[in-house]
């Protein structure tokens, strides 16, 4: 078990005093005492909520032990000196580490250096260092994910403070739970955008659901976490599935042309708008509210740390104007729209009829925009508009590019699970005014109008970048953003794929904004409920800094960089930079199912595949899609009749790696291929072959419903990667397909010439994988992708000319 922690704000010990007493740990009590056992008892009773009388509160010490023979009761009735030993032994448990499956009795110390918690240096000999020690401690976290001054929050220590909070209490650099959850005050406003994406000749309102303090009606004014989700309002599950595209089609040739980027660039087309809508008065108070939201637990974790939290699902979305068009400009307008209006630069009407405005007069006009995948991807669309208020992103799973969602290569390449999926499904699938039969009876021919556009310009005959893909690269666009960024990306998200968050990334690394990457071993999940890292923390360090201005340096206590190691378990390291273009760089040539390093000459010069397959098989690959992985990467018994693929792929391994080696960003490949029709297409697994105990990539639920964060407020599960029980020969790290007609970039069609050899250059989803010593790195180049790809079933037919292939690793 290893704890880390990174937003522990260093302070002096006079700031750590006056925190004391701000949160009451120190008052007059602790005040008229000298000796530190006094003074460290008192501070344990303050703490031990759940005892109502003296009776109670030793019962509850002598649960605890403060040596290996004497309970913490017994031995604060003998008056014995206070230790450094006895202090931290006592204060594991209370950190909720088990005597002995955890930590030893005899040497708590040593406990706290392993598990990485941090520890005053000096002894504890006065007054003075029983309270630096009490207070590292309540900045230290638990076994259980939250620091120990959460634990106590979430026992109800801040409950007394609700009724005379009037501003944030700010303890270690960080706002805490002084705000009544309970009193929240719940309106809905309808903001009006510069949109009529419906034609109806009257701008788009946007129905904005927010949660504010109570405080905020006696003058307190709130800084807003803002979450644009498109299935805030709900979900059009049974529309969506039966708009999914049949993926089982035959792979065509493409018309060649000569397109370069300028013939394909988008350029927005100015619009005429309807007028503004005329104010017919204005008032304070909403006209409606609302008994639950659609929560994201970070979210839920600050709404009782005095900011004002906000959901908006956006045009097309039940109770709002408009139609969705995914990903288009429209989508981003709707988002920022807003965010103006909370900075006092748009308009919002209590209802949708009598144009009553109303004001975000309660908010300070500084806003953070949070979420993830398609939540995320709008929140990274509105800071590339540099838009006033937005003062910082946290994007977890975030598309930067939406051909990078649903195309690779000039193919069409369906995200993890989703094979079928477009644009136009995922349109129709958030379309939730079709959920209002009033509402959707009026605009439902329009919309199927707009669907047949989307349907046409996705283009999934070519698989082609175009106008229309471009219009939704968020990264062109990267100039504008004056936000600061936090990127949350999972290194095994199959969903979003990594190559989203690594080309906004390489975008951002020479902006004069101050960014963060995390990147994690998991799949398209977030990671705010986790123990091996204080993310929630992070997090709370971050806001405070960006949204209440508070100078805790979060900008350098919070790494460049950080990001999980796929083979320690709960192990995070910082870096300077990821996919560095300072990286060394490692080759090798491809040899008879071998890379071999590009030093050593090679002889074979030719290898082929099929890419037909059995009909009974090919449908039960379709089906079962854990079986095609497992026949496509396995060697072991690779014979006819045991593994059905064995023909229709090419395996090439290095041998195995004398020391451990850390990949670090995109893995290049040089093929020279052929194929015996005019069409073709390849995909690529770069495979880590080894046996190991592997972290899942599914996090494990540690306890279930136990965080918060606040007294009797809503909880989330602790989870965690952990290693899996059983050994396995391989592991994925990255792959990447290719149409062989597009060899120079996506929207560029050549000519393929049936059984004709041709070099292309091809990057596969960027990485940072940790390779074991005694591991072997494997190459695996097959067609037909069945979880991702079209699968004809076509009597294709590739050769590999080996010996003018290449692979080229970066390495950290």
């Amino acid at each position: 078990m290893k704890n880390n922690q990174f937003a522990i704000e260093p302070v002096d010990r006079a700031t750590e005093l006056k925190e004391l007493l701000a949160s009451h740990f120190i008052d007059d009590t602790i005040d008229q005492l000298n000796d530190p056992l006094a003074v460290w008892q008192e501070l344990l009773h303050k703490t031990t909520l759940e005892a109502k009388n003296e009776t109670v509160f030793k019962q509850k010490l002598n649960n605890y032990l403060a040596t290996p023979e004497t309970t913490l009761g017994d031995f604060l009735d003998s008056h014995q000196p206070l230790t450094n030993d006895i202090f931290y032994r006592v204060a594991l448990q209370l950190l909720e580490f088990d005597v002995g499956n955890d930590f030893k009795l005899e040497d708590p110390i040593q406990a706290m250096k392993q598990i990485k918690l941090p520890i005053v240096g000096e002894p504890i000999k006065t007054k003075a260092d029983l309270l630096h020690a009490w207070y590292l401690l309540l900045c230290t976290h638990t076994k259980n994910g939250q620091t120990y001054l959460d634990k106590l929050a979430q026992a109800g220590y801040f409950v007394p403070f609700y009724e005379k909070t009037t501003e944030p209490l700010f303890f270690n650099g960080k706002a805490q739970a002084v705000f009544d959850p309970h009193q929240l005050i719940r309106d809905v406003v309808y903001v009006e955008a510069p949109l009529d994406t419906d034609e109806d000749g009257k701008r788009d309102l946007l129905k904005v659901e927010i949660l504010r303090p109570k405080q905020t009606q006696d003058g307190y004014r709130a800084p807003v976490l803002y979450t644009a989700s498109p299935y805030n309002q709900g979900i059009n599950d049974e529309a969506g599935d039966a708009a999914m595209h049949n993926v089982d089609v035959p792979l065509a040739a493409k018309e060649p042309n000569h397109l370069t980027y300028k013939d394909i660039h988008y350029q927005k087309t100015p619009k005429e708008l309807p007028a503004k809508r005329k104010i017919a008065g204005e008032q304070q108070e909403a006209d409606e509210t609302f008994a639950m939201e659609a929560p994201y637990t970070l979210n839920d974790y600050f709404l009782t740390r005095g900011f004002a939290v906000v959901y908006a699902a956006g045009i097309g979305t039940k109770d709002s104007d408009g139609i969705r068009a995914t990903g288009a400009v429209s989508e981003t307008v709707s988002t920022i729209a807003v965010i103006e209006w909370l900075a006092g630069n748009r308009t919002a009407f209590t209802n949708k009829t009598d144009n009553i405005e109303i004001k975000a007069w309660w908010s300070t006009g500084k806003i953070a925009m949070t979420g993830r995948s398609y939540l995320g991807t709008l929140a990274v669309a509105a800071a590339t508009t540099g838009v006033s208020g937005l003062k910082t992103v946290v994007s977890e799973a975030a598309i930067s590019s939406w051909y990078d969602y649903y195309r690779d290569g000039g193919l069409v390449a369906a995200p993890d699970t989703f094979q079928g999926e477009d644009m136009d499904v995922l349109a129709t699938e958030v379309f939730s005014r079709m959920q209002k039969p009033g509402d959707y009876l009026k605009i439902k021919d329009f919309f199927d109008q707009v669907l047949q556009t989307m349907a046409k310009d996705q283009d999934r005959q070519t698989g082609n970048y175009s106008h229309y893909w471009d219009e939704r690269n968020y990264v062109n666009n990267v100039k504008n953003i004056k936000a600061d960024m936090i990127m949350v990306h999972g290194l095994n998200d199959w969903n979003v794929k990594p190559r989203n968050v690594g080309n906004l990334w390489n975008a951002l690394r020479d902006a004069p904004i101050t960014k963060k990457l995390i990147l994690h071993q998991g799949q398209h999940i977030y990671i705010n409920a986790f123990r091996s890292l204080d993310f929630t923390d992070m997090m709370n360090l971050w806001f405070s800094h960006e949204l209440f201005g508070l100078d805790n340096h979060a900008e350098d206590l919070l790494p460049d960089v950080l990001i999980q190691d796929n083979v320690q378990p709960e192990t995070w390291t910082s870096y300077a930079d990821w996919q560095a273009p300072t990286d060394k760089k490692q080759a090798f040539n491809f040899e008879a199912k071998e890379l071999v390093p590009e030093t050593v000459p090679v002889r074979t010069a030719a290898a082929s595949f099929s890419d037909h397959l059995d009909p009974e098989i090919f449908d039960f690959y379709k089906k079962h899609l854990n079986v095609w992985e497992r026949d496509l990467l396995t060697t072991n018994h690779d014979t006819k009749g045991e593994n059905q693929l064995r023909d229709n792929r090419l395996i090439f391994k290095t041998s195995r790696y004398d020391e451990d080696t850390y990949i670090d960003g995109s893995v290049q490949l040089k093929i020279r291929v052929a194929v015996n029709e005019p069409f073709g297409m390849l995909s690529f697994q770069l495979v880590d072959y080894g046996d190991a105990k592997r972290l899942t990539v599914s996090p494990t639920i540690l306890a279930s419903k136990s965080l918060s964060g606040a007294y009797d407020w809503r909880r989330d599960n602790l989870r965690e990667f952990t290693l899996q029980k059983e050994a396995t020969p391989w592991k994925m790290i990255t792959k990447g397909h290719i149409n062989l007609q597009n060899r120079h970039n996506a929207y560029q069609v050549d000519e393929l010439k049936a059984n004709d050899f041709y070099d292309l250059t091809v990057e596969l989803q960027p990485t940072f994988y940790h390779l074991l010593a005694g591991h072997q790195l494997g190459l695996v180049v097959y067609a037909t992708d069945f979880a991702t790809t079209v699968r004809g079933n076509q009597e294709l037919q590739y050769s590999l000319q080996i010996n003018q292939c290449k692979i080229t690793l970066p390495i950290k």
